[in-house]
């Protein structure tokens, strides 16, 4: 799984700072036992249930502090606390892992204030969500194609943003990490002999993920492939490709040695 970066800077951004009014914590959260669920009976005027909420989620009871920022829309619906509790809320679900809830409740935000000027942190809120999901390539990688998608349409829409700057570094490692599932998948059929689903999978990694670092691989895996099928020709292009981008790279060593043993005469110069 890809670590989680610390994009949790967002938390003292504009969501918190905005609050704007001072307001005074008074005795936490009344209930049954003191679960979230228990304090959604008790009535509370605005400013208290939304610093309830604020403290919890100081303290790191994020799922309490959902469960109170959802209070806070559900009771004071017109209040202007409703529109930064129903964020605030989606970020306590991100904070405690709970990535479904984050990305419906930053899906319902947008969907109700699509021009808010916290809209751009939301679709982040929704990248980030995805992104933390993504499993090892071994795995299916649906939640890395919905990473992909998220942090594309939020740097399509915010692109002078700071959440635009971080979402192209995640994508970087996003597309790396699907160029590298497309090596797995690809090596998989080399080893079992289905040479042109291999090179399928390799010249999929040179097409769509070129800039990443899986690039001289796929090609010298090309070379292989193309050599196994007996099309030398292609070997020799693909071999003459990677030695004119990565010179010095290993895998173009490899594939000098491959055609010379291979090509009957043709070097990958």
């Amino acid at each position: 799984m890809i670590a989680r970066d610390p994009a949790r800077s967002p938390l003292k951004l504009a969501l918190l700072a905005a609050a704007g009014v001072a307001v005074v914590l008074t005795g936490g959260c009344a209930g049954r036992g003191g679960k979230a669920r228990d304090t959604a009976f008790v009535a509370r005027d605005v400013d208290t249930l939304y610093a309830a909420a604020k403290d919890k989620l100081d303290r790191g009871d994020t799922k309490t502090a959902a469960a109170l920022f959802d209070e806070v829309e559900r009771q004071h619906p017109y209040s202007p606390w409703a529109r930064r509790a129903q964020l605030m809320s989606a970020f306590s679900y991100y904070a405690g892992g709970d990535y479904t809830k984050a990305i419906q409740n930053a899906q319902r935000f947008l969907s109700i204030h699509p021009g808010n000027r916290d809209a751009p942190y939301a679709y982040y809120l929704i990248a980030l969500s995805y992104y933390e999901q993504i499993s090892d390539v071994a795995r299916d990688q649906k939640d890395t194609l919905q990473a992909k998608d998220a942090l594309t349409e939020l740097i399509r829409r915010y692109p002078s943003t700071r959440y635009a700057d971080d979402a192209r570094l995640k994508l970087d490692l996003v597309n790396d990490h699907l160029a590298g599932k497309e090596m797995d998948i690809g090596r998989f059929y080399e080893r079992s002999g289905k040479w042109l689903a291999a090179s399928q999978r390799f010249r999929n990694v040179i097409d769509s993920y070129q800039t990443t670092s899986h690039t001289p691989e796929a090609l010298y895996r090309l070379v292989e492939t193309n050599l196994a099928m007996g099309i030398p020709e292609e070997a020799q292009k693909n071999a003459a490709v990677l030695g004119a981008n990565y010179p010095g790279n290993e895998w173009y060593k490899k594939a000098f040695d491959l055609m010379n043993k291979h090509a009957a005469g043709t070097t990958a110069s």
